[in-house]
Order: structure tokens, then sequence, then C-alpha cells
């Protein structure tokens, strides 16, 4: 038997010895070598070659992932590493570093109790560095710490020992400011790195070799060793004398937690059921035997088996060919096929317990962020959020209407593979618009419509997605509504939220959706806690998605009963608002009075929801509403004899520069540009730098646009969307 078939028969075994399992992820800031790394990893527990290493990029098995050379999906594998004769099962998730692909870090973290924080060490931590340290901390992951790229401080930057160790210092204490920052309360000191305590690494994942205190203990290599090898271009040795694959493994075995340590903590705050129930002490304890609860992290198609969920699993066993329940559907469905992951390889076995990551076919209901259970009234896990939301669109139709049926099927896989991409059908043109991170995003999915599903489209131009916010206030000033039958009257007062209390809601700690009476005083109280009212939160109706809706009246008769209708309406405008129906955020919109017909029949849906929507609408125009826009932070590092032409690439596009630190003949660019102005910022930084500028970016949120360009923009919007040129006044709403 070969090593690799050893240790799949290894992995098979010790994943049903709870206490011997750990999962764990990789991220990282784009190109500070996560997926070599994980290659390395691979490599040394026996799955893949060692002269592959590196290479082989065996967790970037999709196509544009190879040709890019960067990774796009998170993608899994299962390896087996032994700590002092112990076998233990590594289940390890490779995550992507380019911004457009951050959804896809977020729903791994959900899979995963630990973290490898790759930075590089001549870079240090970077924007999505933050990003991906707030993700985890989000989910309660614990994160430890590789400084990467340990031989280029040595070999390309020519720096002393003093210095190297100062730059490992100033790592170290901005990832700690960071754990410090967004860790949960009781995890803020605990889960700060230190290279003493053995949660720091550094080394080469490049040349295959990594070292913490404890494995210089283990090995008797020291620092100054460590520095003559890479100086004497003798980093093989070095490998050899602390391999970058046991150096980690180790320390992910010591130092990260396993799923019987860390699902007492992480359920409660992944999970809203009753923690008391049989199912919730099941999950607390990660027990094998009891009721299943998996929830779905990943999508992705599989040429010969099609869709294949991937995700984690909380309490109970998955098994081929029982039948389970995707929660929210009508009926339950078969498991095909159960397996493990390498790479792109399924490893099939009978079934998968509770504590691991496992995939599953045959489950058509399955998506990402979708909970398995064999009781279909199981309550299901909370939402994976996203920090950030989709910031441009294109409209995408087949070049052939035969190919209609299919292209929508298409769509449909997309949208259940990448929960980043919002997809909007019109069903008799066979248009479709296709929200995503970036224009990179886009493209990669068009790529999967084309070459994977063999469907030619014809694609628009990048559309950027806008918001629109408040400025103003109505406060003291409220907008009445009429139904059409003017028996119905509904007053509302409207203003922007705080900015603290927007952030709360779009990482989803306010909840999202109806809130139901029993729930309207804690949620009140959350929102009191952010410096809002408590009294009046506490009759809040609803939350959508960055905007709430509150029932600020007193002793309207009959109001309860319009109380669903009320709720659709501000949906409706939350999704499109008056001014060029683009999504609203940041609205707080309050019902003041209301003036109801007696007679139930007089006040029905036809009657109240247009009433509601126009007295919101009307009331957003009093408040003065806005056009916010996208934003992006570039980073941008050339060299110096080209660094007025990259700032004017930058300037000419709105852009701000905030910065331009230099280091020796190399000065990094941080600017600010708007989303809008940034399609084709690749091939002119390129051309402005003759290819020698290095950049990234980061999603910035969003800001007012300016009032010189409003009507232009609005106008633009409104004839895209077949809108007549001008939005309604006020006074429109009125009537």
């Amino acid at each position: 038997m070969g090593r690799k078939e050893d240790n799949i028969k290894k992995a098979t075994e010790v994943m049903h010895i709870l206490p011997q399992i750990r999962n764990l992820c990789i991220a990282a800031h784009i190109d500070h070598g996560k997926t070599t790394l994980s290659d390395n990893l691979i490599a040394g527990a026996g799955m893949m070659s060692n002269e592959l290493a590196g290479a082989a990029r065996v967790l970037d098995f999709d196509e544009q992932e190879s040709a890019r050379g960067i990774t796009i999906n998170a993608a899994s594998a299962s390896m087996v590493h032994s700590v002092d004769g112990t076998d233990f099962l590594i289940n390890l998730i490779d995550t992507p570093g380019h911004v457009d692909f951050g959804g896809d870090v977020t729903r791994a973290m959900r899979a995963v109790d630990g973290c490898f924080i790759l930075a590089c060490a001549v870079e240090g931590p970077m924007p999505q560095t933050e990003t991906v340290v707030r993700q985890a901390l989000k989910e309660k992951v614990k994160p430890v710490l590789f400084i990467n790229k340990v031989d280029r401080l040595i070999n390309e930057l020519k720096v002393t020992p003093e210095d190297m160790l100062k730059r490992f210092e100033e790592t170290i204490i901005k990832v700690n400011k960071l754990i410090r920052q967004f860790a949960p309360e009781e995890k803020k000191k605990e889960w700060q790195v230190s290279v003493m305590d053995g949660t720091v690494a550094f080394g080469s994942a490049y040349h295959n070799w990594g070292i913490t205190i404890p494995y210089m203990k283990k090995s008797g290599v020291s620092m100054t060793e460590i520095f003559e090898f890479c100086n004497n271009e003798d980093q093989k040795t070095l490998a050899q004398k602390a391999p970058v694959h046991e150096v980690l493994l180790d320390m992910a075995v010591t130092k990260l937690p396993g799923p019987v340590e860390a699902q007492p903590y992480r359920i409660p705050n992944i999970w809203n059921g009753d923690l008391d129930s049989e199912i919730g002490k099941a999950m607390v304890s990660c027990d094998p035997d009891a009721e299943l609860a998996m929830m779905i992290t990943k999508i992705w198609m599989d040429p010969h088996a099609g869709e294949v969920a991937v995700g984690r699993i909380y309490s109970g066993s998955i098994n081929q060919g029982e039948s389970v329940y995707a929660i929210g559907a009508a009926k339950p469905e078969r498991v095909q096929q159960v397996s493990m992951m390498v790479g792109g390889d399924r490893i099939t076995v009978p079934k998968v317990v509770a504590g691991n990551i496992a995939a599953v076919t045959g489950i058509r209901s399955a998506a990402a962020g979708v909970t398995l259970s064999r009781d279909k009234d199981f309550v299901p896990f909370e939402a994976i959020r996203h920090y950030s939301d989709p910031v441009v669109t294109v409209a995408v139709e087949p070049k052939s209407m035969k190919d209609l049926p299919k292209f929508i099927d298409a769509l449909r896989s997309l949208a259940k593979a990448d929960a980043s991409l919002q997809v909007t059908t019109n069903q008799e043109t066979g248009e479709a618009l296709l929200a995503g991170m970036g224009e990179l995003h886009l493209e990669i999915t068009v790529y999967r419509i084309e070459e994977e599903q063999n469907i030619k489209v014809k694609v628009s131009p990048p559309i950027v997605v806008y918001r629109e916010g408040i400025q103003g206030s109505s406060r003291g000033h409220s907008f009445e509504g009429k139904s059409p039958n003017r028996h119905n009257r509904f007053f509302f007062e409207i203003e922007a939220l705080p900015e603290d209390v927007v952030a709360a809601l779009r990482s989803g700690d306010l909840g999202d959706g109806p809130v139901r009476s029993g729930d309207a005083k804690e949620t009140g109280n959350k929102f009191g806690e952010l410096g809002m009212d408590r009294d009046t939160m506490r009759k809040i109706y609803a939350i959508k998605g960055t905007n709430v809706l509150v029932n600020d009246t007193k002793g309207i008769q009959n109001l309860h009963e319009t109380r669903e209708l009320i709720i659709e309406a501000f949906n409706e405008v939350c999704v499109k608002g008056p001014i060029a129906d683009e999504p609203v955020q940041g609205m707080y919109v309050r019902l003041v009075d209301a003036k109801l017909h007696e007679d139930a029949i007089h006040r029905g849906p036809a009657q109240t929801i247009p009433a509601v929507r126009n007295g919101i609408k009307g009331a957003m125009m009093r408040a003065r509403t806005v056009i916010l826009e996208p934003m992006q932070k570039a980073f941008i590092s050339v060299p110096n004899d080209w660094l007025g032409q990259v700032t004017r690439e930058v300037t000419t596009r709105r852009g701000i520069i905030e910065d331009m630190p230099s280091e020796g003949n190399v000065t990094t660019v941080v600017g600010v540009i708007p989303i809008a102005e940034t399609f084709g910022f690749s091939n002119d930084i390129r051309a402005a730098s003759q290819g020698r500028a290095v950049w990234n970016t980061e999603n910035l949120g969003f800001e007012i646009l300016p009032p010189q360009l409003f009507d232009k923009v609005v106008g633009e919007i409104r004839q895209r969307k077949g809108l007549k040129p001008e939005p309604n006044p006020e006074s429109y709403y009125s009537d």
C-alpha cells in the first residue's frame, strides 16, 4: 500500500476519534503564499509528492485557478499527521485571497475551528489580512500566525538579524491588535499570538521550511542558523531540519482546538435554537450518535457527479443511501455518496461523523448556508453573512434561445454554489442580471457558463450597483401616505441610522426580517446598547438589510391586522428606492400615526401596501435621499521611476491619494477610488508602469456621490432601467 493510500485508510479510522480531529483553514492577503503552503502540508502528510509541492497547486484544481495563478474557490483536503505517536486527522481548507472571492472565506470559516493567518514577512499584514482575521473571529475561530517568505527578507532585502526580528515584532503587534479589536470578549486575551507560547511560526512555504520556539527546542535549530542557511542559499538543508509541514501541523494539533473543545463556545454563536434541548446538547458535545446537524458551506460542480455539497457536521453522522432534509425543502432527498475531500478528489466512505467536514451528492436542494438534518423541523444554523455586498452587475443572456432552459439551470447552480453572487432572471427574455463582488468575480462566472456549461452568452458592459441613502431627517415633519380608496392613511418619519448601527446590521448582529413580538424587547435592547432609544426600538417591526422599521404609534385600532402588509411594503422600498430603483441602506423608518377604515375589506393588500409604500418614499424625499456609490481602496506598489504615471491614473479616476510610503526604490500608492472608475484599471496600470506595478484592492463601503454627478448618474441608471428621466418629486407620493 502506497503512502497516500495508507493515509486515506488512517484518515477514515481517525475521523471517528473526536479528540484527534482538527478542522482548520489557511487565510491571507492575496499572494502571501496560502496555496503553496497548502501543497507543502499535503505533501508532508504523504498525500502528494514533495517534488510537486508548491507547483502542483493541489487545492487550486479549478481550470481558472491554474490559469490565473490565484485561488478562487475554498477547497478542502483531509490528511493524517502524527504527534508523539498519536495520529491526528487534519481537515484543511485553502481559501481565496482576492477581495472578489471573500465570500468563500466567510463560508469556510463556518466549517473550521482554527485558522492559520499568513502574513508576508516583507509586506506585513495587508487589508485582506484584516478582513480574514475579522471573519475568523466573528465565527469564533481561533487564529495562529505564520510569517511567510522570511527568505525574501534575508536574500532580497538583505536585512540584519536585528531588523528581521523587528519586522516580526511589528507584524505580531498588528495581528494582536486585530485580535483585541475583533475577538469575542472572553477570548481577546486568550487568543493573542505569541512567539514564546508557540502560536507564531516563521518560515518559507516556497522553500518548505518553518520554525517555532517549541520546534527549535525539539530540533536544536536556532534563528542564527536559519539566517546563515538562507544567506548561504542552503534552504534545502533547512527544509530537512525543520520541514514546514511538521512545524505547522504540530502547531495545529497542539495550539488549535478540536471540535470537542470548540463546539461548546461555537454552537451558541451560530445556532439560535434551544441549547438545553436534546439536539442543542448533542451539538455542544459533538455527539456522533445523535440527530444529524450539518451545515453546507460550499457547492461545487463535479463534471461526473454534478453538484457536490461540502459542509461541517456538528452532531450525528451522514450516511450513504439515507434520506435527509435540506431545511426549508418540502421533501427529503437521498444521499447518493458520502466522501472526504483531497483537493479535487473525493474519497468515498460509508459515512462521516460529527466533528468532520464531509462532501455529499444527491441533495439537489442543498446550497451554501443550508442546514441538513433528518428532522424536517430542525432549527437551521444562522445565515452566513459576508462583510461586503455585490457592487458590480452585468446583464447576461444566451446567444441562442434554444439554450434558454439550460441557461436558467446553469444560473440556478451558480447561485447555489456562490452565495456572494446575486442572480435575477427575466423568464420571458432569458436576460439575467449577475451582481458580484467585482469585475474578476463576474468574469469567472461568465467563463463557467460558457466553458463548463457550454452555453455561449452575450454580456453587457459592467454596471455599478449604487445605493440610495438618507442624508437629512423628516423627524417632526411626517409624510402622509394615502390608500387608493382614501380610507387609510399612514404617517412616516425617516432619518439616517448611525454608522455603528449600520455596521452592526450589516454584520448580522441585530438580525434580519420581521421581528416577532416576543423578540422585540431583546432586539430593542441591542439597539439601545448602540445608543438608540431603547423604548422606541422595542416597538420594532422589521429589519431589511441595513434598514429598520419601527411602529412608534399608540393605540391605533386594528393596526396589528395590517402589520404584515406594512412590512411587505417596507421591504419593497428597501429593494427599490424612489430615486433610481436602487437598493436602500441605512434607513430608519418610524410609523408615527395611522388612520384605518373600520371594515377589514377596505384595508386589504391593494389598499395598505400602496399607502405604506408611498408614505415611506415620500418621507424619504422629504428627508433628502442621496445616491451612494461603492468605493475601493487601492494599494499600488511601483518603482519610483513610474510613480508619476501611476498617481495620474489614480487621480484621473476621481481617486484620492491617502498615503505614499516608500521603501528603497519602491513606493506604495494608497488611494480611494470609486468602483465606477475602476473598469479597465488593471490594463491602464500595467501600461503606465510598463508592467512593473503590483497592486491589490479592498472594498471600502459606500460614500455619497458628488452633487455635480448626481443628475448624470441618476439619469443613466433610470434610462438603463426604462424609467422616466426624472425621479418623482415628494408631491407625487401625496396624491
